[in-house]
């Protein structure tokens, strides 16, 4: 299991992953931050960005906040 530090953008023109000089994630998502929607777009867009099953990540922390901990599941 691996952790990672995401800063998530809702409402975007384009989903994309990039990396900060710090390190950390910025994922960019086209879903609204209503009802939960961008955090499933979150797990999508890096499902596919890890090749991995959208199964085995999980949002640990940071629901209601742009800053969240994911977890990639062996």
């Amino acid at each position: 299991m691996s952790k990672k530090h995401v800063i998530v953008k809702p409402n975007a023109r384009q989903s994309s992953v990039s990396i900060t000089p710090e390190g950390q994630l910025l994922v960019t998502v086209r879903a609204p931050a209503n009802d939960g929607k961008a955090n499933q777009e979150l797990i999508a867009v890096l499902a596919e960005y890890f090749r991995v099953p959208k199964s085995r990540i999980q949002l640990v922390k940071g629901y209601t906040s742009r800053h969240k901990v994911i977890e990639l599941l062996d």
